[in-house]
């Protein structure tokens, strides 16, 4: 049994496609047998909502009057740093930044309350942000100072862009010491008294296509309520990692770089996060189809949550250090039942991603393909895989 993309978008076209989403897959390929399942579906939806950090957005805001080159200069939305290098009238910020004013640390632990990512939630909902810039003049642009709002109606664009989104697995985050931890994946209490974990897991993308078999450059996907596109491997992305034996990575292994236009997405799929005595951030939602081309592309998208093991990491004092001392695999079945034995102590478990929001998404993802209002994509160009010679030789001379 094989099939192509172009295939399956004239079934799309035509109203006649089968898709599930990635828990359905799991009861139609039992009932009915893998074989007959990859004959029938055609596409298989996924999901994940939730912190994605290495996320931003660039915008053009048009030309004020008389002109002002803010490359070179300052610039603030709603106090919130941006970046002003890129030209005249492109402004950059990323879900990070914050405002000149926050106490950050100083006083442990920050709340950080407003930062980059509450800046991009704003901006979808549509509300007014206050522009600051300032800049050192030139004959053609000849102003040196701003102050004005701006919306993002008005914007000539206006662009979400990610670098590093969508990780394949990732670290299940416990804390060892005796004072309570404040960290990118939550608050962490002493002596193993709770375990922090950021995954959809049987619902997350690469988790079901776990060789990047179907999912490349120029793979259209969901992107924060509106169509968007992988443009690169993320940042971090490592292929090469410990693997079970159904391919699925044991590690944090392979990232997506994705870009979308911010003017069709909306709040509900990104929203500005505050991590105490952390940082400010941004939860995406994101959502990728994966075409069944054959058996194989069946079998990976039938992985569920107990097939999936994640490293237990000492945030204490492996993680900052950079140590590679796992003290355990879990699986997210495990996770997502409240508790897990390590070293005989039951240790309570908190996702920081949203289950229910990742299910809503590929829902939704497999509504659009219905309606026939989404068509897949077929990538200009595969991902950095296992083997890889550029991947290979850069971990080598890490190593």
């Amino acid at each position: 049994m094989a099939k192509t993309i172009e295939e399956i978008n004239e079934k799309i076209k035509q109203g006649k496609a089968v898709i599930a989403t990635a828990e359905e897959i799991i009861g139609i390929a039992r009932d009915k047998g893998m074989s007959c399942a990859a004959r029938e579906v055609d596409v298989v939806t996924t999901g994940t909502f939730g912190p994605m950090c290495s996320s931003g957005a660039y915008f053009n805001l048009g030309h004020a009057k008389p002109r002002i080159k803010l490359g070179g200069g300052k610039a603030t939305l709603n106090d919130v740093q941006a970046y002003t290098g890129y030209a005249a009238a492109d402004l950059l910020i990323g879900a990070n930044a914050l405002p000149d004013d926050d106490p950050r640390n100083r006083v442990r632990p920050g709340e950080f309350n407003y930062g980059g990512g509450h800046v991009i939630e704003e901006l979808v909902a549509g509300r007014d942000v206050r522009l600051v810039a300032s800049a050192y003049g030139t004959d053609c642009y000849p102003r040196k100072n701003l102050d004005t709002l701006i919306n993002i109606n008005d914007l000539n664009e206006a662009v979400l862009f990610n670098p590093r989104n969508a990780y394949q697995n990732y670290n299940v985050a416990v804390n060892s010491s005796e004072k309570m931890l404040y960290t990118y994946m939550g608050i962490l209490k002493p002596r193993f008294a709770n375990a922090n974990y950021c995954s959809a897991g049987q619902l997350s993308p690469l988790l079901n296509d776990p060789y990047l078999k179907t999912i490349g450059i120029g793979t259209r996907i969901f992107l924060g309520g509106g169509i968007g596109y992988v443009v690169w491997n993320g940042t971090q992305h490592n292929p090469e990692v410990t693997r079970s034996d159904n391919g699925v990575p044991k590690r944090g292994a392979s990232t997506l770089a994705v870009i979308g236009d911010l003017k069709q997405m909306c709040p509900r799929w990104l929203r500005g996060v505050s991590m105490l005595g952390y940082g400010a951030t941004l939860a995406v939602g994101i959502g990728v189809p994966i075409p069944i081309l054959s058996d194989e592309i069946l079998n990976y998208t039938l992985v569920s949550d107990s097939d999936i093991l994640a490293p237990v990491v000492d945030y204490s004092s492996t993680f900052p250090q950079r140590e590679p001392e796992v003290l355990a695999e879990v699986s997210y079945a495990d996770l997502k039942s409240g508790s897990f034995k390590l070293n005989g102590k039951d240790v309570a478990t908190a996702s920081l991603s949203s289950y229910s929001r990742a299910a809503e998404i590929a829902v939704t993802l497999k509504e659009w393909l219905q309606q026939g209002k989404f068509l897949l994509t077929q990538p200009v160009k595969p991902l950095p895989s296992i083997g890889d010679s550029i991947v290979s030789k850069v971990l080598n001379e890490r190593s």
